[in-house]
């Protein structure tokens, strides 16, 4: 039985992971960036450490945190959309090595379906990613290092466009003219399923494998950006008119066949 489990970034999604991990009885504790943030963790049951990936290295109560894991969640921002030539893949391949000296033998790597290019159709866990812009390029290097590593069995999920909470990617959207693509699909997934993902595949011990994160409903882009943006009471964005759609489309086999996971909220 898988009890005692260990997140790597208590985020906007690690911390919402955590908590309903211990309202399931679990044993917890996660890494933050600032030591501040630990005593104000400990009151929701979490005990948090102190680590920090750098391209040096790990520092931080690097030891402590990953002592005792039946199963370490690793949902480390990568930092890769602000441009400042961050080399996340040196941080993880940093991070991998203290894994390995940890002895710990089962990972969940959250990623990104942004390991699949812009134009690359529909795709499933069978298609082979294609990245082309170096973020995606490096996103998809530590998915391999860390699934082709004999010291541990790895399972990678790719979540797609993430909201739920006061989350919602309309809001930087919201009032925008002249946006491309609007008739392409949209690849999202709801907090709530994304927790039942992973909840899933430690319940199910699905270890070894690849899973996209994507609600199975695909509107547009325009319909709906438009729609969120009625709801929110914000200016819908405005797409330009194009006669060709570059695209793609994210679903998941292995969610439905391995997992036998439902999700709970529609798009």
């Amino acid at each position: 039985m898988n009890k005692k489990i260990t997140i790597a970034g208590l985020g906007w999604l690690g911390k919402a992971f955590a908590s309903s991990l211990i309202n399931l009885g679990y044993t917890v504790k996660g890494s933050v960036t600032d030591a501040s943030k630990s005593q104000e963790l400990s009151g929701s049951g979490i005990t948090a450490h102190p680590v920090v990936l750098t391209e040096g290295g790990v520092t931080g109560e690097v030891g402590t945190f990953l002592s005792d894991t039946d199963v370490l969640a690793i949902m480390i921002p990568p930092g890769l959309r602000r441009n400042t030539g961050a080399n996340y893949a040196l941080k993880m391949a940093h991070f991998l090595h203290e894994i390995e000296n940890a002895s710990i033998k089962k990972v969940i790597l959250v990623s990104s379906t942004s390991v699949y290019d812009d134009d690359q159709g529909h795709v499933t866990e069978k298609d082979i990613p294609k990245p082309q812009s170096n973020a995606a390029k490096q996103l998809y290097d530590v998915e391999q290092i860390f699934f082709n590593t004999p010291a541990f069995e790895t399972t990678i999920v790719r979540f797609g466009g993430l909201f739920g909470g006061n989350r919602n990617p309309v809001r930087f959207l919201a009032g925008r003219t002249g946006l491309s693509n609007g008739d392409a699909p949209v690849n999202m997934i709801h907090r709530e399923d994304c927790i039942g993902i992973l909840l899933s595949i430690i319940q199910k011990n699905a270890f070894g494998y690849i899973f996209n994160g994507v609600s199975p409903q695909h509107p547009t882009k325009r319909f709906y950006y438009t729609e969120q943006a009625k709801q929110l009471d914000l200016t819908p964005p405005e797409y330009d008119e194009e006669e060709e759609v570059v695209f793609k489309k994210v679903d998941s086999i292995s969610v439905t066949d391995v997992l036998g996971y439902e999700f709970k909220i529609a798009l």
